[in-house]
């Protein structure tokens, strides 16, 4: 079986009663996925997760995206706070996520919009700790920024999520206890740098992820010509990640059985609660 560590299946793309949703979810299913992670990101959709979560019988975590800090509430932590108290029974909440940093939209990355990332970064870190919760990490150009605070605040483990950084900045994920996502963009040929990390690092360092409906495969991507001729965006979907996974597997030289093996091990190992919902060896 495969676990898809990460995609969003609350999102507007597939319905407000997410009909679609429970529709890709089949769909998944029968692509050999058995498990989704179903990150939050921001107060207003905690709940919505939890409760799409158990009605898909997959799992979630909670926690403030960083694209979604610049409209957040101070009080928002401590409302995460008690959320995550109130749940801790709860066997599908396996991590805080998703949290992070990101310095690639210009308007996040001015001073004071830099420094209220990470003061919500560094707060909602201090509450994984307290909570016993591995984190799963929005990634994009900050890695650096990130494994600083991660150094000061140490984690219990996780997932960098859409992992792209340098063979270092991967290393430094690994020797902190994380494992590493890939998803859709290491299908584009032209992404040479992460399809060379894709072949070279620990097998025992990787987990895979759709981002749905995200980071869409080479095979669902349009460009902004073809879009400006009618052609549509492919909408990304859980069902994608054994064909995800298989030019990951293409890429090692291993059989695709072999991956989805190992990648499953490794997703249990880096959100630990999976264990309750994975009770069969793959």
């Amino acid at each position: 079986m495969w676990i898809d560590t990460h995609c969003h299946l609350d999102a507007p793309e597939f319905g407000d009663q997410h009909i679609l949703a429970v529709q890709a979810r089949q769909r998944a299913a029968a692509q050999g996925v058995g498990l989704c992670v179903i990150p939050a990101v921001e107060r207003s959709n905690w709940d919505t997760v939890r409760l799409l979560a158990h009605r898909l019988g997959d799992a979630y975590a909670l926690g403030i995206h960083p694209l979604y800090v610049p409209h957040a509430k101070d009080d928002d932590l401590a409302a995460l706070d008690a959320a995550l108290t109130e749940h801790r029974d709860d066997p599908r909440l396996v991590a805080l996520g998703e949290i992070g940093l990101d310095f690639f939209v210009p308007a996040l990355c001015e001073p004071a919009m830099r420094e209220r990332q990470q003061r919500f970064y560094r707060d909602q870190l201090q509450l994984a700790r307290k909570h016993g919760l591995p984190v799963i990490l929005h990634v994009r150009r900050s890695a650096d920024v990130l494994l600083r605070h991660l150094r000061e605040l140490p984690a219990s483990g996780g997932i960098a999520h859409a992992f792209n950084g340098s063979a270092q900045q991967a290393q430094a994920f690994i020797d902190l206890g994380f494992k590493l996502g890939l998803g859709g963009a290491v299908t584009f040929e032209p992404a040479l740098k992460l399809r060379r990390l894709a072949q070279v690092l620990p097998l025992s360092a990787l987990v895979l992820e759709t981002d749905a409906p995200d980071m869409p495969p080479h095979w669902l991507y349009a460009t902004a010509a073809e879009r400006a001729v009618g052609q549509p965006q492919g909408v990304n979907t859980p069902a994608e990640l054994p064909r995800i996974g298989g030019v990951v597997a293409s890429l090692r030289g291993i059989d695709p059985a072999v991956l989805a093996q190992v990648t499953t091990a490794n997703a249990r190992a880096a959100l630990p609660r999976l264990a309750r919902l994975v009770t069969a060896t793959p």
